[in-house]
């Protein structure tokens, strides 16, 4: 990429210019300047080789050298200038900034905008922000506004300042420590506390647009002393820092912490100190040497003599004696990582490296091994007692290992930078080349490499996971280095076949992004995205999905407030053919403003200040569905206090509500929660009033004290204790047990991840890469692989027929692990289905709504109202309870969250491929979800694990999850909340952003971002991040006839012989491959059995399972046993990715043998068994035997009257008999008339 300068100057401003840049302006010759009349900065960057695609800015400048105007030009989707005029007040400040205003182009020339040109275009008088001033020869700011009508000067929505000095009233303590030297570190003590006298210390307050008040007073040096958040007129949350001598940070004093100090009257204790406040201590050489956060042990640094840290050790690595290194080569850069064991002190391990001249590495043509792996480093520098090592890292060249692979020469077309200088002198000197990264319980290793062009970009890697498989990613690159394809070969194994993902860009003159088609192998391109954005460059319409260029699966509209912020996502009052619409209010409230009288102080608010009021949405899943909202209520400390769901038409049902409670340092205290509205009810019950006990930070207990209702928290006489690793102080304050959720033990590696979670004697376990990676979870005998992007699961037969869900399992099935999904950008792709999964996800990154086109007839048939199922017969004067049942259309799944993460009515089991919900991260086993770092516990709302970035929020406990205001914002990885929101509207004007579900992709083809603002620094295929989203299960395609009734087992065709039989004259029935096809006899009036076996043969929503056993017996493997059933058993159904599959389990020689016993026609029995689950999918999809079976058996009975039960008077009985592994091996069989006692039906001895 090319950037030409140009700068123009009158007489007037010459001596500002250097005469360099005065020469600069002659240069260009070519090219046509703005201007002669004006002084200005013109810049031009080029897009593309030809400059046909440039970016072009001219900066307008007064007679006083000040910036008056900035022209982006031609800079909009229409071709049109974004001008910011620059206004300035009488004393020459800045105090309005406009914002800027699209125009028609003047080929660079200066334009005719004003502050009025901004107010009409964004239709306000103050299309600027705004801030009024002290009337000082300071200047400091008093007051800030924002700009709209709502955040303008005057209206109450401002941000105030004010400035003075403390007092005594404000009882500011006075922290005074004492120092003394011990072995070359400060030693220091809290002896005393006082308060400091009046006009001591500076006084800053600052109120937001809400009125919520932070004070901060700073001492004589400049050192903050208080952060102060008045929470009411009583209490305060006060955060102490408090400093030695030198100058270092000593404590923190949260204010959990200040607030037992002072009920401790105003006396420390080291109790306090250990369990609440943030401990440091420095050597003679200022570098902090110990650190200890609240309610952790203490964690040792050791620096070599260039002041690098070398070697770290928290609690739990102490128990083992091993300390974490890092090894540096001469220029500073990692070489390598691993662990060294040794019982020597930190003292004693700093006073070694001190002695040892060596700072770094170097790298050599001999190798030393450890872990398994050749190292091509020396291993002179301390510590040179390496137990294991964990990463290496190679720049410039490539060391010569067996197993790297061939080096490209080029890729798609652009050659490659080789480590051997060219004529040009380019090499990939300087440069990352390759890395190793071990797993962190055996020594398999991950070997990735890094290509790059002439202009030293990456271009391609290649990377061998721990397996021996391999992703390979190729990209090609334009002219400033924007991504215009990426291609991914993947396999898991080295033997498996490549599957090959193909990704195409398309952009705008300036960039954005305008198209992004997806290929799996040579299967059709598919349109993933199309977008459209507005004159100010923020997307406004997406069409996703589909393979036609102009056409799309769904067209999501965008629109936005007059600060950025997002505020609706298509229109969820009048959807039409959108599936998903999702509003958000900020400073305005359509619901209830008190939702609950009984709790009349929480209130749903207008919200100025960032925070959310409200959140409204509505699917296209229900006939006449009901619009959605939450309202939130915060505390003064911008925490959430209770999120109110409302259903339009029944807005005070009390239904899916939260409400909060939260001690100072923002630990929950009480949690109560509601369920949904139970049929015939007014007001929803209570689920949840949970109590939290704490010891410091730490979640000790949590008591249920809702009683009667067993659908929430486990309600328990005498809660468990919830347990820590190393006891209360030692450890690194991790959870290892939680009794009440049946969790027994979690064990943890040494980056405090999950390595062994056991729950109700279940166990999970998990694998994981040095670098915090997870490659693999072992759910007792189900394997997940993580590569790369690429997830595989264990998968047996059954489950691959049945679309990917969990259908009968026969024991003798074995799994094999087979490629299940991988992400997209706007979803993911489900590869036993072929199918892409679209994904509508909110301004958090949870996943919503997802859809698939599972017909591939380029429309999305959302679910449907289909029949209304009445209890009991009508009467006027007490009406039946009615039900609205729904056929599911082609939506995958939907998911309505509690504020804090939890699921309404989650019912799917997390054994299906895809369980990326809350914030777009993986629901475990467990119940929690896995961000990275940590996992997260939302039926209480908290972190099982400290915060590994906690001192970067000591306000807050290091357990606390999104500052308590989830609503508005996401932890991305387990290690900081930040606001979504905020992060875009802090990035260039002109930029784009939009949701991935993992965060925020931008135009100009930038990394993503996560929903911090952090880049997205992914290894998987292709560079695209993380996403939130994977694939379809259609059948099929392009218009093919599909079959959804299966016959499966060893006795298929005996039972499809019989079901023959019992449609003949009425239906031509086939079977090939397992599934039955059908078609209607001509001239002949179907009876409406007939005519409902064909619409479930028809049926593309609902597939029948219909699978065969010799006897009376099946295998169970939920039970670990031989389950009797009368000729059938109908086990429900499961929904999975938008289709329904139900299951009977069925004897065609039981069912044949009744049909003879009870003088039915031949097969009528099996028929009744493929209604049954045909009618139980239909009117009861994902319930199971218990809920769906009554009404299934009656109604399948009633379409086809042939069908006979038993009599009532039939009773069975016989004997049973086994083996030694408790199988039946044999039992014989009768039925006898419990009136004459005589057998009626005789099945005698059956062998198994």
């Amino acid at each position: 990429m090319k950037k030409d300068i140009s700068i123009y100057n009158l007489q007037s401003i010459k001596k500002y210019i250097s005469l360099l840049a005065l020469a600069l302006a002659s240069v260009y010759h070519a090219q046509a300047l703005p201007t002669s009349t004006e002084n200005y900065i013109y810049t031009k960057v080029y897009l593309s080789e030809d400059g046909s695609k440039k970016s072009e800015t001219v900066q307008y400048f007064d007679g006083l050298g000040r910036p008056k105007q900035v022209i982006q030009v031609k800079a909009t989707p229409q071709g049109q200038d974004l001008v910011t005029p620059i206004v300035y007040d009488n004393l020459g400040r800045q105090s309005q900034s406009v914002l800027p205003v699209p125009v028609p182009t003047a080929n660079l020339g200066i334009q005719n905008i004003s502050v009025a040109s901004a107010n009409s275009y964004y239709g306000v008088a103050n299309a600027y922000s705004e801030q009024k001033f002290e009337a000082s020869p300071i200047g400091r700011v008093l007051e800030a506004a924002a700009p709209g009508a709502d955040w303008a000067m005057g209206t109450g929505h401002t941000q105030k300042m004010q400035y003075s000095v403390n007092k005594t009233t404000d009882k500011v303590k006075k922290y005074t420590i004492t120092n003394t030297w011990q072995n070359t570190v400060t030693v220091s003590s809290l002896p005393a506390v006082s308060f400091y006298s009046e006009k001591v210390l500076t006084k800053t307050s600052g109120t937001d647009e809400d009125g919520q008040t932070t004070i901060e007073f700073k001492n004589e040096r400049g050192q903050t002393v208080l952060v102060r958040k008045p929470l009411n007129s009583q209490t305060n949350a006060d955060t102490y820092y408090v400093y030695n001598d030198y100058g270092h940070l000593i404590y923190v004093i949260s204010p959990k912490a200040d607030e037992q100090i002072s009920l401790n009257n105003n006396t420390v204790t080291q109790k306090i100190l250990d369990d609440l406040c943030y401990q440091y201590v420095y050597d003679n050489k200022h570098r902090m040497v110990e650190k200890k956060l609240p309610g952790k042990g203490k964690d040792y640094m050791v620096y070599n003599t260039a002041d690098k840290l070398i070697m770290s050790q928290d609690a739990n690595m102490r128990t083992s004696s091993s300390w974490a290194f890092t090894k540096y080569d001469k220029f500073g850069r990692v070489a390598y990582t691993g662990i060294s064991i040794t019982s020597l002190t930190r003292q004693s391990l700093q006073t070694n490296v001190n002695a040892n001249a060596n700072v770094y590495e170097i790298r050599k043509a001999t190798t030393f091994t450890v872990s398994g792996m050749p190292v091509y480093y020396s291993n002179v520098a301390a510590p040179v007692n390496v137990g294991k090592i964990l990463s290496v890292n190679y720049y410039d060249t490539t060391p010569s290992y067996n197993f790297n692979p061939s080096f490209p020469s080029s890729i798609l077309g652009e050659p490659t930078l080789t480590e051997t200088l060219t004529a040009e002198g380019l090499s990939t000197k300087n440069l990352p080349v390759m890395s190793l990264v071990k797993n962190i319980e055996d020594d398999n290793w991950t070997k990735s490499y890094i290509y790059y062009d002439k202009k030293r970009r990456a271009i391609g890697s290649y990377s061998i996971n721990h397996l021996g498989g391999r992703t390979q990613t190729e990209s090609k690159l334009d002219f400033a280095g924007v991504v215009q394809q990426n291609i991914t070969r993947h396999k898991r194994l080295n033997t498996d076949t490549d599957k090959v993902i193909t990704e195409n860009f398309t952009y705008d003159s300036q960039n954005r992004l305008l198209t992004h088609t997806h290929q799996v192998d040579n299967n059709p391109v598919e349109y993933l995205s199309r977008n459209t954005y507005n004159e100010l460059s923020q997307l406004t319409t997406k069409k996703v999905g589909g393979t036609v260029l102009g056409g799309g699966l769904q067209t999501v509209d965008y629109t936005y407030n007059i600060r950025g912020w997002i505020t609706a996502m298509n229109d969820p009052a009048n959807l039409g053919s959108d599936l998903f619409g999702y509003k958000i209010n900020y400073n305005q409230v359509e619901g209830l403003e008190t939702p609950d009288a009984l709790d009349s102080s929480l209130k749903v608010k207008p919200r100025y200040n960032g925070n959310i009021a409200e959140v409204s949405w509505k699917t296209l899943t229900e006939e006449n569905e009901p619009l959605k909202r939450y309202g939130y209520s915060y505390d003064p400390l911008n925490r959430l206090t209770a999120g109110f769901y409302q259903k339009a038409g029944n807005e005070a049902a009390k239904e899916y509500f939260e409400k909060l409670e939260y001690d100072i340092n923002g630990n929950i205290t009480r949690l109560k929660r509601s369920e949904g509205l139970a049929a015939g009810s007014t007001i929803a019950m209570m689920i949840d009033n949970l109590k939290y006990d704490y010891t410091g930070n730490r979640l000790t207990k949590v008591t249920e004290e809702q009683i009667g209702n067993n659908n929430g928290y486990p309600y328990l006489a005498t809660p468990n204790t919830i347990q820590y690793d190393n006891g209360l102080a030692a450890g690194s304050g991790n959870m290892t047990s939680h009794l009440d959720k049946g969790i027994s033990s979690i064990q943890y590696n040494y980056l405090n991840l999950p390595q062994k979670i056991t729950q109700n004697a279940k166990i999970t376990d998990y694998l994981y890469r040095a670098d915090g990676v997870k490659l693999k979870k072992l759910f007792g005998d189900i394997e997940t692989n993580y590569l790369d992007g690429f997830q595989y699961k264990s998968t047996k037969p059954s489950e691959s027929s049945a679309g990917g869900g969990i259908g009968v399992e026969d024991p003798e099935e074995i799994a094999e692990i087979k490629l299940r999904m991988m992400p997209t950008s706007e979803g993911y792709y489900d590869f036993l289905s072929n199918a892409y999964i679209y994904n509508y996800t909110d301004h958090l990154g949870n996943v919503r709504l997802s859809y698939s086109d599972s017909n591939k007839d380029g429309a999305i048939q959302p679910r449907r109202y289909f029949y209304q199922q009445c209890s009991g017969p009508w009467d006027p004067f007490n009406p039946p309870i009615c039900i609205d049942s729904y056929k599911p259309g082609e939506i995958v799944e939907v998911n309505n969250y509690y504020p804090f993460g939890l699921l309404h009515n989650y019912t799917r089991t997390t054994q299906n491929a895809y369980q990326y919900k809350y914030n777009g991260k993986e629901l475990q086993e467990t119940g929690m979800y896995d961000y990275g770092a940590r996992f997260y516990m939302p039926e209480v709302g908290k972190w099982g694990v400290v915060d590994p970035l906690a001192e970067a929020s000591r306000r807050f406990s290091p357990y606390v999850y999104g500052n308590n205001n989830p609503v508005r914002f996401i932890d991305p990885d387990g290690r900081l909340s930040q606001s979504a929101i905020q992060s875009m509207l802090t990035s260039p004007s002109g930029t784009t952003w939009y949701n991935t579900g993992s965060g925020f992709a931008s135009d100009g083809g930038d990394r993503p971002i996560d929903y911090e603002g952090n880049p997205i620094w992914e290894s998987n295929y292709g560079g695209i991040a993380q996403s939130t989203g994977l694939g379809s299960m259609g059948e099929g395609g392009g218009g093919s006839p599909t079959f959804e009734i299966g016959i499966y087992g060893k006795f298929a065709q005996a039972a499809f012989d019989l079901l023959k039989e019992s449609m003949k004259g009425q239906l031509n029935l086939t079977f090939k491959d397992g599934m039955v096809s059908g078609s209607a006899v001509e001239g002949v009036e179907l009876s409406e059995a007939a005519t409902t076996l064909l619409e479930a043969i028809k049926n593309p929503d609902i597939k029948v399972r219909l699978e065969t056993v010799f006897g009376f017996r099946y295998y169970d493997a939920n039970l670990k046993t031989d389950v009797f059933s009368l000729g059938d058993a109908f086990k429900g159904s499961f929904v999975y990715n938008g289709k329904i599959t139900a299951t009977n389990i069925v004897s065609p020689k039981i069912t044949e043998e009744f049909d003879k016993f009870l003088n039915s026609e031949k097969g009528v029995s099996f028929l009744h068994a493929a209604l049954e689950a045909y009618i139980g999918a239909l009117h009861f999809p994902g319930k199971d035997r218990n809920t769906a079976y009554d009404y299934s058996h009656a109604e399948a009975a009633r379409i086809d009257s042939r069908y006979k039960d038993l009599p009532s008077n039939y009773i069975q009985g016989g004997s049973v008999q086994r083996n030694t592994q408790g199988r039946v091996i044999s039992e014989t069989v009768f039925f006898r008339d419990i009136n004459t006692n005589k057998i009626i039906i005789d099945f005698g001895t059956i062998k198994y």
